[in-house]
């Protein structure tokens, strides 16, 4: 489903990158708002060791696309690591 381009986005920061334990060659990429309350999640299947994707500092997604974060301690991991990655990097850096 494509966005309409006038719809508002919200600017979420990777904070996040793990492996899957349940399924190979999956990476999971989790985004997050700055206040670590929202998050958003990418799965990217690697169909070879040729296959190369960029995965930038940030990306803009629609708000229906975040998902809330209730654990507290996880919020403020969240807003830790998206705090770190604002400070130390442009939005379209390749990370």
């Amino acid at each position: 489903m494509t966005a309409d381009p006038g719809e508002e986005r919200v600017r979420v920061w990777l904070v996040e990158r793990t492996y899957s334990d349940d399924e190979q060659n999956l990476i999971i990429l989790t985004y997050a708002t700055p206040d670590g309350e929202r998050y958003f999640r990418k799965e990217r299947a690697l169909t070879s060791f040729t296959d190369v994707r960029d995965t930038t500092a940030a990306v803009n997604t629609v708000p229906d696309n975040l998902g809330a974060v209730d654990d507290p301690d996880r919020r403020d991991q969240y807003a830790a690591e998206a705090q770190r990655m604002r400070d130390a990097h442009d939005p379209d850096d390749l990370i």
